[in-house]
């Protein structure tokens, strides 16, 4: 069992934001006689899904709902299932906002390109005046 601050030192975060975790029934960590928050080993992998989710780019809500169902489904398969789901929607989200770069750098180097001849056109009338 660790601490709070164990666990927020081991993973780089405030405890303001594990106590956060806990209010939105993401995290639900052991008290010990002094009150004090202790975290198990199925906390603290909890937290690794957590901050593997929001790595990726789900919302705390997509977290909660696929972190949460293991307690559910203890074969995990309604877990998978979700995540599945959630992944193949996150890989379009990302198809999407790579064409959409891809468009916008395209665009940018087209209007680079005329830039660049006018600089070269302006400068050239500089040297011959």
């Amino acid at each position: 069992m660790k601490t709070i601050q164990e666990i927020a030192k081991q993973f780089n975060v405030s405890t303001r934001t594990l106590r956060y975790y806990e209010e939105i029934g993401l995290l639900s960590p052991n008290r010990s006689q002094s009150n004090q928050r202790t975290f198990s080993k199925k906390e603290i992998a909890k937290l690794k899904l957590i901050f593997r989710g929001k790595r990726y780019g789900f919302s705390l809500e997509e977290i909660k709902e696929m972190v949460l169902l293991f307690d559910f489904d203890r074969t995990g398969v309604q877990q998978l299932e979700k995540t599945v789901e959630y992944g193949e929607q996150k890989m379009k989200e990302i198809d999407a906002k790579i064409a959409e770069l891809l468009q916008m750098k395209e665009e940018l180097m087209e209007l680079h390109a005329v830039f660049k001849e006018k600089l070269t056109n302006l400068k050239g009338r500089d040297v011959d005046e």
